[in-house]
């Protein structure tokens, strides 16, 4: 996949100092070939002294004990599911193979020689990692807590050992990336932590040569190749993360003191470049944002309880980014979907079905308070109880909360307009982070719309990061957004997966969100210049009006998209888009636990007198809107085309659905859309 070409373009994108920094880790990744580093003498008898604070596993509700045994009996089985493909061989995993492909990646190759990014020789490296990063574990280990039950801590032991004993240090895929071994990490303080009333404990772990060595040479990878430059984006927080809480909890090597200080320095630098002062990730990137304040929250908690508080700044951050995900987030708690997102998780210690966005949200509450604005979030969770024992003081937040709930977030160009339950989310900020842009989207003045937390113009999602370039380059082009494109090319120019070379600049003309009237936003970009997009949104109750204008080059053929989600039906009459969809209450799967399955719906079109209908309901209420779309513009239905890619929706990484996609074509110049909810 990456050619020289796109190592060209991807050095063009760096300043000297990462040049010369590449060119030391380079140095050292020779040098680990022929000589691995050696580990020190481990301390005789060490004690493992972060435990949980007694009674605190008595705070977890029924409601999510249940959810998490479902998911660990599954785990029990051999079961579970990474990215929309269900594996089978749970019980004892091979740590290598890629079940989607069948491809298995080398196991005995030094770990930088491994050609992770070509699906055709290892496979989908995703597929590999995930179970890898043992956070199948933690769940487990904390089955095994809350019920006292051995069976679950004995399955524990046996894929630890199992692992260890596969992956020696610095040998085959699972020692390439830092995001990995941080998370990593991250899993194994916590599942020593959960797994700490069991009397094979201590010889799994402090007893446990095999672990001793693991330990050290996952912490003296992070400490020596941490991501910098343009790469220090949320990668860099998970290194430094997991190497903060396996330095506090794991603290025994003559390293550890200052493993732990160089990592708690380079936490709270780097969340503070990774966030923007309102608080949002700024990779502008939803799933990500939820990534980076777990591992945060983790670290910054794990290193409180070992007596070695992070500065009151880590904690500024971290209260920054809990207010802006409150202030972001629809009537159902969930955010935008903004960006790339991989399902990364920080922390897994709860089963299946729990919000993860109300869990983070019922931390904060925990450890900041709550604000009169914050919405309500619904149900509980294991994690909250957990992290919030750790606390051994109310963190020292310094930063001043707003008193109303923020709708438009300036630095990072998101404004959410709101009126009773409709929903809209305007891109008008920064194409992306640092110099790549890595999780970015061509996706400059998008909108997207929700009904009570129903998906109506929706953000078609990410699907895949490697092995499908197609696929890859479509979910994240300007067709694949509700925006304009023109002269069939994206707004910005891709270099390749993970790089872009040239980027949208966007500016906010006016924003005005009264507490009771319209809502008003406005905003352009130059992605085509010399002509300039300029796009205005207003909300007036349940009426949504779009006026999309072309300044500058009147002549360019455009294409203007309106994807909708996977619950609406469509029939499509002209310029009149008839929308239909069930009531959230009746809706047979939550958005967050969808199949995925690639054959949903695929099926079920039809020709009507009336026009096209794509899409399916459920049965149930059903409510109702109306799309009215520009008569300048001639429309058409695209629903799961494949040559190109046009009419899809993908749920979370991995998996993909057929959805409906309008698409107006022609010479665009002021152009009017009205979407009218019943």
């Amino acid at each position: 996949m990456m050619g020289p070409g796109w190592y060209l373009r991807r050095l063009s994108r760096m300043g000297p100092a990462e040049v010369i920094g590449r060119a030391r880790h380079a140095v050292v990744q020779r040098q680990w070939r022929s000589a691995l580093p050696a580990a020190p003498d481990w301390p005789s008898h060490p004690r493992f002294t972060a435990t949980l604070p007694p009674g605190v596993l008595g705070k977890v509700s029924a409601e999510a004990v249940s959810r998490l045994l479902a998911t660990a009996d599954e785990l029990m089985a051999g079961r579970a599911e990474y990215f929309g493909v269900v594996r089978t061989d749970m019980v004892s995993p091979d740590w290598f193979l890629d079940p989607k492909t069948g491809r298995r990646a080398p196991s005995d190759r030094y770990a930088f020689d491994v050609p992770y990014r070509s699906e055709d020789e290892v496979g989908d490296i995703k597929q590999i990692w995930e179970p890898s990063r043992h956070q199948h574990l933690t769940v487990l280990a904390a089955a095994y807590a809350l019920t006292g039950t051995p069976a679950y801590a004995t399955r524990v032991a046996a894929h630890l050992r199992s692992w260890w004993a596969e992956n020696p240090p610095l040998q085959g895929p699972h020692w390439v990336s830092g995001i990995e071994l941080g998370i990593r990490l991250l899993s194994w303080v916590w599942t020593r932590r959960l797994l700490d009333g069991w009397a094979g404990a201590p010889e799994l772990f402090e007893d446990n040569p095999d672990f001793q060595l693991q330990l050290w040479h996952h912490q003296n990878w992070l400490a020596t190749l941490r991501s910098h430059g343009s790469s220090a984006n949320n990668h860099v927080i998970a290194e430094d993360a997991g190497l903060l809480a396996a330095a506090c909890a794991f603290g025994w090597f003559p390293e550890s003191a200052a493993w732990r200080a160089s990592a708690t320095r380079s936490l709270d630098v780097q969340l503070g470049r990774n966030t923007f002062p309102s608080g949002l990730n700024a990779e502008l990137a939803s799933e990500y944002h939820g990534l980076v304040l777990e591992l945060g929250l983790a670290a910054a908690l794990e290193a409180d309880t070992a007596g070695a508080p992070v500065p009151d700044s880590t904690w500024d951050v971290l209260l920054r980014m809990t207010d802006a995900l409150a202030s972001i987030v629809d009537n159902r708690v969930h955010p935008p979907r903004q960006g790339d997102a991989d399902d990364g998780f920080g922390l897994i210690v709860d089963g299946e079905g729990t919000n993860r966005w109300a869990s983070l949200l019922a931390s904060g509450e925990v450890l900041f308070g709550r604000l009169d604005w914050w919405p309500a979030a619904p149900g509980d969770d294991v994690r909250t109880p957990l992290l919030a024992s750790l606390a051994t003081r109310t963190p020292r937040a310094s930063g001043v909360r707003s008193g109303r709930r923020p709708a438009h977030l300036r630095d990072a160009g998101m404004t959410i307009l709101r009126s009773g339950r409709v929903w809209a989310r305007c891109d008008g900020g920064p194409h992306g982070f640092l110099s790549i842009a890595a999780h970015a989207h061509a996706d400059a003045l998008s909108v997207e719309v929700r009904h009570d937390g129903v998906e109506i113009l929706a953000d078609p999602g990410t699907f895949c990061y490697h092995g499908e370039p197609q696929w890859r380059s479509y979910f994240r082009s300007t067709l694949g957004h509700n925006t304009l494109e023109l002269n069939a090319r994206d707004q910005s120019v891709s270099g390749g997966p993970f790089l872009w070379t040239r980027h949208a600049v966007t500016k906010v003309l006016d924003v005005r969100t009264p507490p009771g009237g319209p809502s008003h936003w406005s905003a352009a970009h130059d992605g085509y210049a010399p002509a300039v997009h300029r796009r205005t949104v207003e909300l007036d109750g349940e009426v949504l009006t779009i006026v999309d204008e072309v300044l500058g080059e009147a002549g360019s053929a455009g294409r203007l998209a309106f994807h909708l989600g996977p619950e609406v039906t469509v029939v499509l009459d002209g310029t009149a888009a008839h929308l239909r969809w069930p009531a959230p209450d009746a809706l047979t799967t939550a958005a967050e636990g969808r199949s995925g399955a690639a054959s949903a719906s695929s099926g079920d079109e039809l020709e009507p007198v009336a026009g096209r209908v794509s899409g399916s309901l459920a049965g149930g209420g059903v409510r109702t809107a109306v799309l009215e779309l520009p008569p300048e513009l001639s429309w058409s239905a695209h629903r799961g085309e494949v040559e190109p890619p046009l009419g899809w929706y993908s749920a979370g990484f991995g998996r993909k659905e057929p959805s409906t996609t309008l698409v107006g074509s022609g010479t665009p110049g002021h152009l009017t859309t009205l979407l009218r909810f019943s």
